[in-house]
């Protein structure tokens, strides 16, 4: 490889370090909720405790997201990404030492604080190291959060049959992440702004941060998170209770959206340096939107779950573009600017689940997806909001 290669040059251990934080966060949540049912027998709490209690948790990762933000963008990543993984992984062991609501409740606002700053943080981080690249990366950052979450979900169910402890299993999780974090931190970008290589597009910065944009951004990416968490919660009992299906039948849902998802966010980036950004937006919440109105609409469980496979590949790549055009409107200030996005799709994938089942107490379940439909062929519409707003840096003098 000769010094002028197009790759030479590129960050690749701070690209796998990113890879490893995201699938490092998706891994500790997906411990997390796996053994949900484990620690809400052990505090005693009922069902609507626990559903109140993992509101305080989302108020607490989305205050952790707008501290993080910030606090990324004035003493660097290197520090930040790192710091907040750590705590994660020490937040991460009190759920399973919880023995009464308050307890959980505390555990469940400072593990909450740490992953929505350690979401942010290492968002931001995806966008300085994708800045490096002459192609969009990002999509396959959030694909490493899924296969981090779907390998939790393995080593949980083959944790949780051997009856070890849940504080046992949720502090060794934690020591990982303590670990894994420390080690790479150092590979970190810390630079907003990273030199770029040669073939790659020239160091731009906004003239401006428009304001509208980026609530703009968030509003689309609580559209689309929304959507998602419908899936998350609703897709499984949408085939159990409207088509008349076994639970584990119904479990092939959610796993159909999962899978698609997950394969369609490592196809993404390669769909994005190609159609471009405001394409996989806008095509793929109409694809989403295809895919919804099938699952909702048919009285066979084959072409359900082919619906749900559909929506999962069209909602696959329109969030971290989102994230993308959010931390690149201001490189001086892209943490607190993708706090902001982010913060306000987390607020749609935790209301979505919610405002569905509130609907449902006047209308059939798959009738309530009108909501997630709308808002995907609203995406459609307003896709162009992405499109790069930002212009050349004056050449240097001297």
């Amino acid at each position: 490889m000769t010094e002028s290669s197009p790759s030479a040059g590129l960050p690749r251990g701070a690209r796998v370090a990113t890879w490893s934080f995201f699938a490092l966060n998706g891994f500790a949540v997906g411990m997390w909720v796996v053994h949900i049912p484990v620690v809400e027998r052990a505090t005693g709490i009922s069902h609507t405790t626990l559903g109140a209690l993992l509101l305080v948790l989302g108020g607490a990762a989305f205050v952790g997201m707008q501290v993080s933000g910030p606090l990324a963008d004035r003493f660097g990543h290197r520090r930040v990404v790192p710091a907040a993984g750590v705590l994660l992984g020490f937040a991460l062991f009190l759920p399973g030492l919880a023995t009464s609501w308050w307890a959980l409740g505390l555990s469940l606002v400072v593990f909450g604080f740490f992953n929505g700053s350690l979401d942010v943080a290492m968002n931001a981080q995806a966008v300085v190291v994708e800045r490096a690249y002459p192609r969009p990366i990002m999509a396959a950052f959030h694909a490493m959060w899924s296969i981090g979450g779907a390998l939790a979900a393995v080593v949980g169910a083959a944790v949780l049959g051997t009856g070890i402890p849940t504080a046992v299993t949720l502090g060794a999780t934690g020591a990982l992440c303590v670990v894994a974090s420390l080690a790479a931190g150092r590979l970190l970008l810390d630079s907003g702004r990273p030199e770029p290589v040669e073939t790659g597009p020239a160091p731009v910065t906004p003239s401006r941060t428009p304001s509208r944009v980026v609530w703009l951004l968030g509003a689309l990416a609580f559209a689309l998170m929304l959507a998602e968490g419908v899936a998350n919660d609703w897709a499984a009992l949408h085939l159990q209770d409207v088509l008349g299906t076994s639970a584990s039948t119904a479990a092939l849902a959610y796993g159909s959206f999962a899978v698609a998802m997950t394969v369609g966010r490592f196809a993404t980036d390669r769909v994005a340096a190609l159609a471009g950004p405001v394409a996989v937006v806008r095509y793929g919440s109409a694809l989403a939107a295809v895919g919804l109105a099938t699952a909702s609409l048919s009285p066979w469980v084959p072409l359900a779950l082919v619906g749900w496979a559909i929506f999962g590949l069209g909602l696959a790549g329109g969030v971290p573009q989102l994230f993308t055009a959010a931390g690149n409107l201001d490189t001086r200030a892209s943490g607190a600017l993708m706090a902001r996005v982010v913060g306000l799709g987390y607020v749609g994938l935790l209301a979505g689940p919610a405002l569905i089942g509130g609907l449902t107490r006047w209308m059939p379940l798959n009738v309530a997806f009108a909501v997630p439909f709308a808002l995907c062929v609203a995406a459609v519409v307003a896709a162009p909001v992405i499109a790069p707003r930002q212009v050349r840096e004056p050449a240097e003098v001297g």
